[in-house]
């Protein structure tokens, strides 16, 4: 890492269900001013703009951000599948780190169809093409079936046999998650459910019920960044900063591992996480409260140990001694996760961002995890990318 880089605002929109969202240009203008106002800055101060969001064209992010006015800067579009609104602000952060800007956008948004994610471009090859092949190697897949859970699926079922989890406890994480957004004001669902209720939703795929996977939302979110320098010259007093932030692709022998937990982003995950801490030289048992990629429980099962929140095939008794929720050893998904908040794709990262910014700030509500000064990042896009973020509180 060079220069310090300060979040100097953050801003989004409470997530909806596409029959009732606004379309993404008035969902990703509305948390742009949102961001701005809690910077202190207008429009005219931002130098480069990064749009993440994965079902549009392909400038939609100068839609968004014209309505605020056309100043010649560079607005670059950013699709990392549901890494996207991560990628976003790694590249933000990445252009003020290095001195090229002082003063920096992320935003992402999504206006997403209603139902199971598909493929839009049938008549060109799919970038999947090699995991799915891989995975048809170690798990009858179903034609029938959406294919994204699938994969979740068959990393759930890999995981159980190597470390003999109990299907009940991947439906924990959905219980802790509607528990966490009932005090989330941005979340699509807050009701609370019981066990029962999510082993007795329907069966999607493997172990996996319906109320254990995301639901398609709309939404948005976003990120000012800036250098120490633009906030004194500016009289900005930003209270969160990026401690580090590592963005990591596949491995060469990502498909010679025969590994559905592999294909699904816990290498990855594991990987960035490490580059993280080495160079933070914080030790992940010190942070209290993570944000991670919860697209089904079981990645968020998965994501503990990736993220070293526990030991290897720890997650179980991590899980049913409480130690992921307040009053345990880390608050994982403060917000409800991607489970109950909702999962607009390109939004999601930054979704993440403005809730660990809030905890380290103080400003979470009912959901403050008390004391927090250091908080966890986490973004996962099939394909691949993972985003790991560690923000710390300054000032």
């Amino acid at each position: 890492m060079g220069r310090r880089v300060l979040v100097a605002g953050v801003g989004m929109i409470p997530f909806a269900k596409p029959s009732t969202a606004d379309p993404y240009d008035v969902m990703g203008v509305g948390t742009v001013r949102a961001a701005l106002a809690d910077a202190g800055v207008g429009y005219d101060r931002i130098q480069q703009v990064y749009a993440g969001y994965v079902y549009g064209d392909s400038t939609c992010g100068q839609r968004v951000v014209y309505q605020l006015g056309r100043t010649r800067i560079p607005v670059l579009n950013v699709n990392n599948n549901c890494a996207s609104g991560s990628s976003a602000l790694w590249l933000a952060r990445q252009a003020v780190e290095s001195g090229a800007v002082e003063c920096a956008l992320a935003v992402g948004f999504e206006q997403m169809p209603p139902g199971a994610l598909g493929a839009k471009w049938t008549d060109r090859p799919t970038p999947l093409a090699d995991f799915t092949a891989t995975l048809g190697d170690l798990h009858d897949i179903d034609p029938a079936l959406p294919m994204t859970p699938q994969y979740f699926a068959a990393a759930g079922i890999e995981y159980a046999r190597k470390y003999g989890i109990r299907p009940d406890t991947f439906a924990r994480v959905s219980v802790k998650a509607r528990a966490h957004a009932a005090n989330n004001p941005y979340a699509v669902f807050r009701d609370p459910i019981t066990l029962d209720d999510v082993l007795a939703s329907p069966a999607i795929a493997g172990p996996l019920t319906r109320l254990q996977c995301c639901p398609p939302t709309c939404g948005a979110a976003a990120a000012v960044v800036c250098s120490e320098e633009f906030a004194r010259a500016h009289g900005l007093t930003p209270e969160v900063a990026v401690a580090a932030q590592a963005l990591h692709s596949d491995a060469d022998d990502l498909f010679d591992r025969k590994s559905a937990i592999s294909l699904v982003g816990a290498d990855v995950t594991r990987a960035a996480a490490r580059e993280v801490y080495e160079r933070a030289g914080v030790d992940p048992r010190d942070i209290p409260v993570v944000e991670l990629h919860d697209c089904f429980t079981v990645n968020e099962v998965l994501t503990y140990e990736a993220l070293g929140l526990c030991e290897e095939g720890g997650a179980e008794e991590f899980i049913r001694n409480g130690e992921n929720t307040y009053g345990g050893r880390v608050v994982t998904n403060p917000s409800g996760g991607l489970l109950s908040k909702g999962h607009p794709l390109g939004a999601t990262g930054l979704a993440q961002t403005a809730e660990i910014t809030w905890q380290l700030r103080g400003e979470a509500g009912a959901r403050q995890v008390e004391g927090a000064t250091l908080g966890l990042q986490h973004n996962l896009g099939l394909g691949t990318a993972g985003v790991v973020t560690l923000f710390e509180k300054v000032g």
